[in-house]
Formats: structure tokens, sequence, C-alpha cells
């Protein structure tokens, strides 16, 4: 059994944790609930063909509770590990990820049986909010990115359009 880090309601609230990652690095937090879950992800990354280059951390709450890592990289798997234990929350997944997108491994990972869900999938800067009470600490959600500047115009569409062109997302 894990043993209680913060017996004492003075630990107790709400905290908001950035991830540290460079602008280059994608990052899917999401949650899920068994120790066999970091290979399970490692599966579902390298399943995804390419040369997607990822780190894993899945932070276990039950047993010994510890991070758990994976990966083919080893600057992802330390990144990844780093995150996870500034986050210090239970049953939750962080994949750092080059050389590839979210929407080229999504669909794997959400159809990884223990992954209860999916709190962000980004390039961005990500900030977790995160819940901290006397037993462990749980992600309550995330602010992915920024603010919205406004709302997009005729031209902004075409740069849509062709940056999804440029990428290979559409012919």
């Amino acid at each position: 059994m894990c043993e209680d880090v913060r017996p004492d309601k003075e630990n107790y609230g709400i905290e908001v944790v950035p991830l540290d990652k460079p602008e280059d690095v994608n990052v899917i937090l999401g949650q899920t609930h068994f120790i066999k879950s970091v290979e399970d992800l490692y599966e579902a990354m390298a399943n995804a063909g390419g040369n997607i280059k990822f780190g894993i951390a899945f932070l276990e709450a039950s047993g010994p509770c510890l991070v758990r890592l994976a990966g083919n990289d080893q600057e992802l798997i330390d990144l990844a590990k780093s995150n996870a234990l500034k986050l210090g929350t239970g049953h939750v997944f962080i994949i750092m990820m080059r050389q590839g997108y979210p929407i080229n491994v999504l669909n794997n990972i959400k159809m990884v049986p223990e992954v209860c869900r999916i709190f962000a999938a980004t390039a961005n800067p990500l900030d977790v909010v995160v819940l901290r009470t006397g037993r462990g600490a749980g992600v309550l959600g995330v602010v992915d990115g920024y603010a919205p500047k406004g709302v997009e115009t005729p031209q902004d569409v075409e740069k849509r359009k062709v940056l999804l062109r440029k990428i290979g997302y559409k012919l």
C-alpha cells in the first residue's frame, strides 16, 4: 500500500501545474488504471508506425505507487518522468512525442483497455489543474494553449486549408 504523503489538511487545495516541454514536443495527458498500462501504451505508440519518438510516464496510484516509464527516446522518457513527478497525481499518464502528431496515435491510445480518458493532446503550452487531498492528488482538467483572439476571416480559412494540405492531412 502506498504511504500517505499528505496526512494533514494544510496540504489540501487546487494547484495549477505547468508542464515543461520544448516547442517541438507534443504531449498527450490521460487517465488510466492498471500496472500494465505503461506497456500497453508503449505498444500503442510503437504500432502507430512512422518514426515517432516518444517517452511515457505512468503514475501508479496503488501498490508501490511508482512512476512507471517506457519509450524509445531517452530525452523524452526523462521529460515525461520529470513532468510526472511535478504532477504527483495518481493513475495518470504522460506521453511526450516528436516526429509525429497526436492525431497519428490518439485512436491507438484510446483503444488501450485501461485508458479511462484523455485530458489533452497538444503541442501548445499545457497547464494541468490538480486537486491535492490528504490521500493523494488528481487531475481536475487542463488549460490547453491560449484564449481566442477573434473569429476567423475568409483569409484565415484559406490559411487553415493550405496548412492542412501542406502537412499532409488533406488532399
